[in-house]
């Protein structure tokens, strides 16, 4: 029975159709959805075993089917030869192979072999006294699975002895031949995260198509079953070495079963075998631990005649995608909104866009030297990163053309403008443009203040000035609060009249305080 297992209820119902109703055995075989070749199989195996209808009443199935294989025996010489279950196994983890194609190709030179059905069931039968992690079916170049060890080893200070961290150890797997990666890191930071795989891929040299991590915040900004939000920079990794990034599911171990096997293998044979010893830095336990791994990844498997490694260089190696050129360069991803005078803060540091983006938020790229603003996907602005706090950077096509004006003005030219407005006024614009880091920086207040004079006037804005330098209040603010409350009009602090002294019976005055003077003298000379 090749193509389809001995099914004790359609047997007895074939039984019962042919000789009950005196069917054909193609009628029979509509009624019982088989095929009439199946039909004459069964009624051949009756007869063999000598079994007719109704059958005898105490037997029960497994008796008759027990009749029905005693009495067609295979010898072993008979038996047609399955290939390896080995070789299927590797060869299903290639691209493109099925258990169809390997069949077929077993049957070209094994015509008398098993049929498809049964070869099938024969190869499934192996696969499930295979380790869990082994059974699920990974092409080979496909997946990597990435996740951290519950596991951290302790890096000692060697200067005090105590603690200096506890170490992460990041591990990554490849779906098809369980090749291992493994390294420490000082935490599980998106810096850390970023930089471990970079390693890995270059350990692989090669990268796979999907990375699976686990839903650490480091990978996945807000888990979800079905739209995981993944962390910016991770994504932007993805996008370098042109692969995807798809999560394992919350709550669903079996996703990452092959990451899991993997950690809990590297804890028994790595960091379990390095327990007794201590650690001074990262780069000692990396060391450490890169020999241990050479030791883990040619370990043969329990039930695989094979090792990780050899499994690698046939199956994954081949498969992987090539490294990109340039290695990827850390980036952190932020967004902003753009202030009204078109520039957005990044480090306490002012980078303009262009002011069409004004209220806007837009992507921020940041990379150790170079700043990056997007704008819908697309990149509206770049500029060298700069560490100067409360500095300006801007881009002059970035201004409105009126604001563009500013750039052809010069302190001296803003000071003899203001001179014609007054001495007061011109007092002023220099002592802002002195007050500012860059004398630039005043221009606006400096050209805001001698704009006041079209509502107001020339007279009335001099005496403003005057008393924002009397008042020490070098801004724009102080000038428009001053002429809006009408403080220019009044006299300034110094040229206020004197109080006027009281005169009260109560007050006593310097004659009373004299006499007194006087008197203490004279008893002081007798």
């Amino acid at each position: 029975m090749a193509k389809e297992r001995l099914s004790m209820r359609k047997f007895k119902e074939v039984l019962r159709l042919k000789f009950e109703t005196d069917l054909s055995n193609r009628q029979i075989a509509k009624s019982c959805s088989t095929s009439h070749v199946t039909v004459a199989k069964y009624l051949a195996l009756a007869d063999q075993a000598e079994l007719s209808w109704p059958l005898p009443e105490n037997l029960d199935d497994a008796q008759i089917e027990k009749r029905l294989v005693e009495h067609v025996p295979r010898t072993p010489s008979q038996k047609p030869a399955m290939p390896p279950m080995q070789y299927l196994y590797q060869e299903l983890q290639r691209k493109h192979v099925t258990l169809q194609l390997l069949w077929y190709e077993y049957k070209q030179h094994n015509p008398d072999g098993y049929q498809y059905s049964y070869f099938c069931e024969l190869y499934n039968q192996w696969v499930k006294k295979l380790d869990v992690s082994l059974r699920q079916h990974h092409r080979a170049g496909e997946k990597a699975f990435i996740d951290y060890a519950g596991q951290t080893v302790p890096i000692i200070d060697p200067g005090t002895g105590t603690l200096q961290c506890d170490a992460q150890i990041f591990i990554a797997t490849l779906g098809a031949s369980n090749y291992t990666f493994a390294e420490a890191s000082a935490s599980q930071s998106l810096p850390d995260w970023i930089d471990s795989h970079i390693r890995a891929f270059e350990f692989f040299n090669g990268v796979p198509e999907i990375l699976v991590p686990d839903n650490l915040k480091s990978a996945i900004t807000h888990p979800c079953r079905y739209e995981p939000d993944v962390n910016p920079t991770y994504q932007d990794l993805a996008q370098h070495y042109d692969t995807t990034v798809i999560p394992a599911r919350s709550g669903k171990p079996k996703d990452k079963a092959k990451v899991e096997n993997a950690v809990l293998v590297a804890e028994r044979w790595i960091l379990a075998a390095l327990r007794n010893h201590s650690f001074f830095s990262l780069a000692e336990l990396n060391n450490a631990i890169g020999q241990k791994l050479v030791e883990f990844n040619n370990r043969r498997f329990q039930k695989l005649d094979a090792t990780r490694r050899q499994l690698f260089e046939t199956l994954d190696r081949p498969a992987l995608k090539p490294l990109p050129v340039k290695r990827y360069e850390y980036a952190e991803w932020k967004k902003a909104t753009v202030n009204i005078d078109y520039h957005i803060e990044l480090d306490r540091h002012y980078y303009s866009v262009p002011y069409q983006l004004i209220k806007e938020q837009v992507d921020v790229r940041i990379t150790a030297f170079i700043i990056e603003v997007l704008f819908k996907n697309k990149r509206v602005a770049s500029h060298v990163r700069s560490s100067k706090a409360g500095g300006f950077t801007t881009l002059p096509e970035h201004m409105p053309k009126s604001h563009q004006k500013y750039l052809e003005w010069t302190p001296s030219r803003i000071i003899r403008w203001a001179e014609k407005t007054g001495p007061n006024t011109q007092q002023l614009a220099t002592q802002i443009m002195n007050t500012r880091a860059h004398p630039q920086q005043g221009f606006r207040a400096c050209l805001g203040i001698m704009r006041l004079a079209k509502r107001y006037s020339d007279q009335r804005l001099e005496n403003a000035c005057g008393r924002a330098l009397a008042i020490r209040s070098y801004s724009y603010k102080s000038v428009n609060s001053i002429l809006k409350k009408g403080l220019d009009k009044q006299p300034l602090p110094s040229t206020q009249r004197p109080a006027q002294p009281i005169d009260h019976p109560n007050i006593r005055g310097k004659h009373y305080y004299q006499k007194k003077e006087d008197t203490d003298a004279y008893r002081t000379n007798r």
